[in-house]
């Protein structure tokens, strides 16, 4: 068959959706948290203000509709970098939905409201409250006292102009019984969004099914138009999947942060739910800047990206064996990047500003070899090869370029020796 002639659709048997319908999904968005519980992590910098505007920049050129910019009633400095992000969203008029967290307490929505002031833009107050029965065990909460905290921030709030998300930490352990009480005061007061969390990673998918659907419930009881935020946590290694079953659940608004940077083992990976939602065809944006923005937040935060971290690690792309650099390679000597990056790759490296690389190591074949000296535009030479070739097998691991440039020093050497 003549290179061109192929339906590519054809090359690969999806078995993701065979003998399913279509995934369905509602009008939704994102909802960035990487300045706000992504730094709530115990190993990061919080960033100077510099490096958090170039971040909101970044979430703004790769279509995430809403960010939380920080908890100003944190201190001066998370104050005075909240109102800077704002005024810089204000003033840039970046497509961003500016909201920021306090607890429910009035001290907090006064803090929020305060920026709005000065800002002049509208923030949603995301007022938070634990609600599990562990949380009001150890808080020594009762549910009257919940609910008297949760009406008097929520009312403030709101003659304050403030938009209100009403948060319930850890609901995903909460009872039935205190979440309708909760949700529907908060309803009555107000809020305009509830956001169902999974504040220590508990749930599975089925029971993110189970919260969402009961949400929906309890906001049809009041009768509102009430939206529904998920937030997710890592501890189970769930997050990713669980948020995308929020959003087939009916969840309106996803949120997450750059390389799911947070408290314990982290949030749900804002870029990784990007990846997906538009490798299932439910997003068609421009994720090029995608890798820029994770490396942006890991080093502004001090995080270290893993090797094998999907789409962003240096091993992403990156392959030393035989077997897999010889199919990617045969792919590039057709001059076919679209094979290239999927013959052994379910994520496209173009369509994420990446491309594939091929090294060499003690699995390696003289193909690999080759590439990289052509690669180089170094000469071609089978001795030459034969000797890097074997200089690899020798290794305990895959030889770096300078590895690789000392093999052939070595070899000319002996060449004119």
């Amino acid at each position: 068959m003549e290179r061109g002639a192929v339906d590519r659709e054809n090359l690969i048997h999806d078995w993701n959706r065979s003998g399913n319908a279509p995934r369905k999904f509602g009008n939704f968005d994102l909802f960035d948290e990487s300045l706000r519980d992504g730094l709530q992590s115990p190993s990061v910098i919080d960033p100077p203000v510099e490096d958090k505007i170039r971040i909101v920049e970044l979430m703004a050129e790769l279509g995430i509709e809403a960010v939380d910019v920080g908890l100003p009633c944190a201190g001066p400095r998370a104050f005075s970098d909240v109102l800077a992000l704002a005024r810089h969203i204000r003033d840039r008029k970046l497509p961003l939905s500016v909201a920021a967290a306090g607890r429910t307490v009035v001290g907090d929505m006064q803090a929020i409201a305060e920026v709005q002031q000065k800002a002049g833009i509208p923030i949603i107050a995301y007022a938070f409250i634990g609600s599990s029965p562990i949380r009001q065990y150890a808080e020594g909460w009762t549910l009257e006292r919940m609910l008297k905290t949760s009406i008097e921030a929520i009312s403030f709030a709101r003659k304050e102009g403030l938009e209100v998300c009403y948060v319930t930490e850890d609901t995903t352990r909460s009872s039935p019984e205190t979440l309708r009480q909760l949700f529907l005061a908060a309803i009555e007061h107000g809020a305009s969004r509830l956001c169902v969390c999974d504040t220590v990673g508990h749930a599975t998918p089925d029971g993110v099914r189970a919260l969402i659907a009961f949400t929906k419930e309890v906001i049809a009881e009041s009768g509102a138009d009430v939206k529904i935020d998920w937030h997710g946590h890592n501890d189970r290694g769930l997050a990713l999947i669980n948020a995308l079953v929020a959003l087939e659940a009916g969840a309106d608004r996803i949120h997450g942060t750059a390389a799911g940077i947070g408290e314990r083992v982290g949030n749900t990976p804002i870029d990784q739910v990007l990846v997906n939602l538009k490798l299932d065809g439910v997003i068609d944006r421009d994720l090029t800047k995608l890798v820029e923005f994770v490396r942006t937040v890991a080093k502004a935060t001090g995080v270290e990206i893993p090797a094998n971290y999907p789409l962003v690690g240096d091993d992403a792309f990156r392959t030393a064996t035989g077997v897999h650099a010889a199919a990617i390679i045969k792919a590039k000597r057709r001059n076919d990047d679209w094979l290239a990056d999927r013959v052994y790759s379910a994520v496209p490296a173009g369509e994420f500003g990446k491309s594939q690389t091929i090294d060499v190591g003690p699995m390696s074949g003289m193909s690999n070899v080759i590439y990289w000296l052509e690669q180089r535009k170094e000469p071609v030479d089978e001795e030459l090869g034969r000797f890097i070739l074997d200089r690899a097998k020798a290794s305990n691991r895959t030889l770096s370029d300078a590895d690789i440039y000392q093999a052939i020093a070595e070899f000319r050497s002996r060449a004119t020796a």
